[in-house]
């Protein structure tokens, strides 16, 4: 929304399309990070008694498998956005609106995604294991 508002772009429904776009990009990279998170997680559970130390260091393992992969995805989406932001041809007055929230999410999603949602997962587990409550993750099928 900041770029958007440094760009001076009202809310139009091109800006609506790529809010929706980029919701899509940043719950996919958001889901592949908490698998990642819960599968470093339960092969320590698998070698038996876990600590705080344990889940800090799944965390920082299921991070680190997703690191390249968030930033090969950021870097091709902003290869692949940021001429249309440039370009001043014909349906540049359309394209421009629907890249800028895409290019500004990726770039606050990427944060989020790499920073924030490791520290809240290792959070919540070291709250589960005070409790007496953690446990692997289970799929359902």
């Amino acid at each position: 929304m900041i770029l958007q508002y440094l760009l001076g772009y009202n809310f139009s429904v091109a800006v609506w399309v790529g809010y929706i776009a980029l919701y899509g990009i940043a719950v996919e990279t958001g889901v592949v990070m908490i698998i990642y998170l819960h599968e470093a997680l339960d092969r320590r559970l698998a070698m038996g008694k876990i600590g705080p130390q344990d889940i800090l260091d799944a965390t920082v393992e299921g991070s680190v498998l997703r690191l390249r992969p968030k930033i090969m995805t950021v870097g091709t989406t902003l290869i692949g956005l940021i001429p249309i932001m440039w370009s001043a041809g014909v349906g540049a007055d359309v394209m421009k609106p629907i890249a800028t929230p895409i290019i500004g999410g990726v770039i606050t999603s990427t944060i989020h995604v790499l920073i924030i949602t490791p520290v809240i997962f290792a959070m919540v587990k070291e709250r589960a294991l005070k409790r007496g409550q953690l446990r692997a993750a289970t799929t359902k099928a």
